[in-house]
């Protein structure tokens, strides 16, 4: 199908709207992506209604800690993503479509989630796993059908959408975790994203009065000193404020990093402190048994 925002610059070139790469392409090219593919002056996007994962989680898993506690949430994916993170965990659907060109996944329509969440009694539905951002058209029709049937809405995402399609989705977004690591060049040389936009992003979500909730992975080398962790400290405090719960995730190897080390319990536990020193209310410790 057609995507839904896009700009054509000319009889065979368009420029993408759906994220902040703001992909220019030529005929015959696909977005960063690997799901949206300009056909002859029509940019389309491939993956709509293939959902590559569903599955039922407690809501804990997203993670949301504040939001609907203790309840369950029918999450659902497609295949893609526009970052390209070293460490994902999910990266046999995010990156499948770069790698091969394959957009895989089973047919499911929007009204088939809705009936498929009811029917398991979970009162709302997460569009994570991947980056929701990528399956814009498909995550926006389900959301209207959700919000008209009562369900909550929630976006596990990268936080590197356009305000284009951060407008489109706010009426109908309830809850986000929004991914975070930081103003060095990790972004830049890892993620192919900016953090600006991402703590822009955050901001309008909480201005919207979305639940907001942040998740920070601490990666050996990468921004697990004391002045990273300072400097992401001061970033959501001014962003998104001290009352956004905030996740301080542990990394495992994972991808292409491998060969990275475990964050010591130490790391996550000299950040929970930084977290509470600048006055975070909730701050929680992710993939860590024990705290000490």
């Amino acid at each position: 199908m057609e995507t839904i925002l896009y700009k054509k610059l000319s009889s065979s070139m368009v420029k993408c709207l759906v994220c902040s790469h703001f992909c220019i392409l030529k005929d015959g090219e696909r977005g960063i992506c690997g799901v949206r593919e300009n056909n002859k002056g029509t940019l389309l996007v491939l993956n709509y209604g293939k959902t590559i994962a569903a599955s039922i989680d407690p809501i804990e898993k997203k993670p949301l800690n504040d939001f609907l506690k203790n309840t369950k949430t029918y999450s659902f994916a497609t295949v893609g993503c526009n970052m390209d993170c070293p460490w994902c965990q999910n990266h046999t659907i995010s990156q499948s479509p770069k790698l091969n060109k394959s957009i895989e996944g089973k047919n499911v329509s929007p009204k088939e989630h809705i009936d498929n969440a009811l029917y398991y009694h979970c009162p709302s539905i997460s569009y994570t796993y991947s980056e929701p951002t990528i399956f814009l058209e498909y995550a926006y029709d389900t959301m209207k059908l959700a919000t008209n049937k009562g369900l909550k809405n929630i976006w596990v995402t990268n936080g590197y959408m356009s305000k284009e399609t951060l407008k489109l989705i706010l009426p109908y977004l309830d809850a986000a975790n929004v991914d975070y690591k930081g103003q060095n060049d990790l972004y830049k040389k890892y993620s192919l994203g900016n953090p600006k936009i991402i703590l822009d992003n955050m901001r309008i979500m909480k201005e919207a009065l979305v639940h907001l909730e942040v998740t920070t992975l601490i990666i050996p080398g990468l921004n697990d000193k004391k002045e990273d962790i300072i400097s992401i400290a001061k970033d959501l405090k001014k962003y998104v404020g001290v009352n956004s719960p905030w996740h301080i995730s542990r990394f495992f190897p994972a991808y292409k990093m491998k060969d990275i080390s475990i964050t010591p319990k130490e790391t996550l536990l000299m950040a929970e402190k930084i977290a509470h020193d600048f006055g975070f209310k909730n701050v929680y410790l992710g993939n860590i048994q024990e705290r000490r």
